[in-house]
């Protein structure tokens, strides 16, 4: 196991190039279930939620070959329909192979998920939307036991705008009988780009990005090739390091389009933000002052850049509030910055943080992916001898190189082994 080690107080400056999303990844990488033939795949990043559910379509039978620029995925021979437990307790998103798998074969064995522990995230929006598209279900062993001949359009309104259950049942549904219409549809950029690929497959869809998803189920598809988008979280969290280090960092190969509720904040904030084309300039202004913050659904403020603004935060002047909307327990970093002199106060879904003029190094424990890039913001600004981030397989479930990139703009940072 590693840890990441940081010395503290450089300024950062210089340019980052962004990866691909692994909220756009993973969901194109189960479409590509649906129909045989070889998928050409851009933008992959090299994470290990994706080769997490690289191993798990290859136990399904899928073949992936990885020639540097693309990933070529093929699931021609396709021998399986059970995702194992021991693979699968590890990602949330593995449950978006149900969706697939039924379209497809009408019949899949999938284990009920695991990931990070930040909220209940429950799979139960997916198996309702199932049911009502003629699915047959039923539980056992911790196992999703599903099968139908065809699966048939439905108006399906979702509870609370889900973003994997809205992509499950968008795949399920483009070879559906009739049209499925998903109202309270989820808007994230992550769902336009599926819808993309989906088109470029020869899905009929309309209205993604909106609240309303029309899908008019076809008979045949094909493999297509298609280039994942730049990830919003890892260029917002680049944003924030320089903000906070009172740096100049562009960032490059990101959509501007997609962190417009983060531009505004850390504008609020005292960043200076320049926006153009594909890439963003930040130059902190070495006095940061205090912004309230909700975590909403998009186009709102992500609650996956919420760790790391609150890290931003507990260097800034005076007092901020940060409300958590959409998960609950996503306050439990608090306690380890906490641990490195930060003044928070819980209250509910709501932390009250009095900025102050400095943190101090000291060894952390990541809990879960978006805590540990707050922690590594943390060390990057904290005064002491060095920060240790352990624990950072959470880390690399969703930030490519990480510490590569940060230590290429100025940062004294590195990994080592435990």
């Amino acid at each position: 196991m590693d840890k990441i080690v940081i010395i503290g107080g450089n300024t950062l400056n210089g340019s980052v190039k962004v990866s691909g999303a692994k909220n756009a990844a993973l969901p194109i990488l189960s479409a590509c279930l649906l129909t045989g033939g070889w998928h050409r795949l851009h933008n992959i990043p090299h994470l290990k939620d994706i080769e997490t559910i690289k191993s798990i379509m290859s136990e399904l039978g899928v073949v992936f070959r990885d020639g540097g620029e693309a990933l070529e995925v093929n699931s021609d021979d396709l021998n399986d329909c059970e995702a194992p437990y021991d693979l699968v307790k590890t990602m949330r998103a593995s449950i978006l192979l149900l969706g697939p798998l039924l379209a497809r074969y009408g019949k899949a064995r999938i284990s009920l998920p695991g990931g990070c522990a930040i909220g209940a995230r429950p799979v139960n929006f997916h198996l309702k939307a199932l049911a009502a598209m003629g699915v047959d279900m039923f539980l056992d062993r911790g196992y999703v036991n599903a099968m139908v001949d065809r699966l048939k359009g439905a108006n399906i309104i979702f509870d609370i705008p889900t973003v994997t259950g809205t992509e499950n049942i968008m795949i399920a549904a483009v070879t559906a009988s009739g049209e499925t219409v998903l109202k309270n549809a989820a808007k994230e950029p992550e769902i336009q780009d599926l819808a993309d690929m989906l088109r470029d497959m020869g899905a009929d869809i309309e209205g993604d990005g909106t609240d309303t998803i029309y899908i008019r189920g076809v008979r045949d598809l094909s493999p297509a090739r298609h280039t994942i988008i730049p990830d919003r979280i890892e260029a917002g969290t680049f944003m924030i390091a320089g903000a906070m280090t009172g740096g100049e960092i562009k960032i490059e190969s990101c959509r501007p389009q997609h962190l417009g509720a983060l531009i505004e904040k850390l504008k609020s904030a005292g960043t200076r933000v320049k926006a153009t084309g594909d890439s963003i300039l930040v130059k902190g202004s070495g006095s940061i002052e205090s912004v309230d913050i909700e975590t909403m659904p998009y186009p709102g403020f992500a609650t996956d850049l919420q760790a790391q603004f609150m890290a931003l935060m507990c260097i800034a002047n005076g007092r901020s509030t940060i409300k958590e909307t959409v998960f609950e327990n996503r306050f439990i970093h608090v306690s380890e910055l906490k641990r490195m002199g930060a003044d928070i106060e819980i209250n509910g879904n709501q932390a009250l943080v009095k900025g102050k003029d400095r943190l101090l190094s000291a060894p952390v424990m990541a809990t879960d992916l978006r805590a540990s890039a707050s922690l590594v913001l943390a060390g990057l600004v904290a005064e002491g001898s060095r920060t240790e981030v352990h624990r950072i397989y959470h880390l690399d479930r969703g930030y490519e190189a990480l510490e590569t990139k940060f230590e290429k703009l100025g940062a004294t940072i590195w990994r080592e082994k435990e």
